[in-house]
């Protein structure tokens, strides 16, 4: 019998967390959340709360997807809110000057993968602590937003543009669609080719993966610079949404949800194994679970304390000194009144 047994079992294991937590809070709204569950098909659109967790949580799956592979190789990135606002700044600075569609796409993309090679190269060539490494372009991003955007919210007129945020492709919002194209080429690309393989031995130890071969650094440059391409698809999509750029505020606070979304996903920030689909249902969970607060009336100032609880459970359970004491607990008996 082949070992790819047991490690297919501690993948699901390792999905039945988050995907248990996902169907917990689905079904707290199929009881107590009137209309949760309605689909209406308008103007060759499908409309939907479901269509919203979807759509709305696209920035976070796709910056998931790039954290993931970063923090495989044991790092993180911090950085990813700064270069949304980076790319949707230098987006809606050219349609705003009646640049196409095609350039604005491309400059942004050139920016988000020139950001996460920055951060890649310091991590190696540097030896920075990754944390410290991606802070540095974390305090100077929003920065080099306000510098491009001269310090105001810049809108354009963009049809073709606006359209990566609000249109549609086969009744879904084209941000599904992206988020979708982007999950399956990143598992094609880790699980059907080496580079998945490298990554966990990067994670692992990177010195040992460079005495075996394997091309740690080059490696670990990709994973960030992946990360960072990742964001500047997500500042794409959010300005393309509002059309307009706000500096100040595009991709706040998002590395700290797609770092959640990862960790509740299955994938341990020590590095090694990864879940891309897990990152996938950790981000759903964080939207299904911000899109229910606000339908059940919370308001946007006390949402992020029950929102942070269950993170916080969710997180816990996956300790292993807390589940052996569960087990422990559940494993003992009464006594029996009997002397030894």
């Amino acid at each position: 019998m082949t070992k790819r047994g047991p490690q297919l079992d501690r993948s699901v294991l390792r999905l039945a967390l988050p995907v248990a937590a996902l169907g917990l809070l689905l079904a707290f709204n199929a009881i107590f959340t009137p209309g949760f569950f309605t689909l209406e098909w308008r103007d060759g659109r499908l409309y939907g709360t479901l269509v919203d967790i979807l759509n709305h949580g696209s920035k976070v799956g796709i910056v998931a997807i790039g954290m993931t592979l970063v923090i495989a190789t044991g790092g993180v990135d911090l950085s990813v809110g700064a270069v949304v606002a980076i790319a949707g700044a230098v987006a809606a600075t050219l349609a705003s000057r009646d640049a196409g569609t095609p350039l604005c796409v491309l400059a942004a993309a050139g920016v988000g993968i020139a950001a996460g090679a920055w951060n890649g190269l310091l991590v190696t060539l540097l030896k920075l602590q990754p944390i410290v490494a991606t802070m540095i372009l974390m305090v100077t991003g929003r920065g080099i937003a306000q510098l491009i955007t001269g310090g105001m919210i810049i809108t354009f007129d963009s049809t073709s543009l606006s359209s990566i945020g609000n249109g549609s492709i086969a009744g879904l919002p084209v941000p599904v669609t992206m988020l979708a194209v982007a999950l399956v080429a990143a598992w094609a690309a880790t699980r059907r080719t080496a580079l998945g393989l490298f990554l966990e031995s990067v994670g692992d130890s990177a010195a040992a993966s460079w005495l075996s071969g394997v091309p740690a650094r080059t490696i670990t440059v990709v994973a960030y610079t992946v990360c960072g391409l990742c964001a500047a698809a997500a500042g794409l999509i959010e300005c393309s949404y509002i059309r307009a750029a706000d500096a100040n505020n595009a991709g706040l606070f998002l590395e700290l949800d797609a770092i959640l979304a990862v960790v509740i996903g299955g994938t341990a920030l020590t590095g090694g194994r990864f879940s891309l689909v897990g990152s996938f249902i950790g981000a759903l969970l964080i939207q299904a679970l911000t899109k229910t607060l606000y339908m059940q009336n919370v308001s946007a100032e006390i949402a992020p304390a029950p929102k942070a609880l269950v993170v916080l459970a969710v997180c816990l359970l996956y300790s292993p000194t807390l589940r052996e004491r569960i087990r422990g607990v559940l494993r003992r008996t009464p006594a029996t009144g009997t002397t030894p």
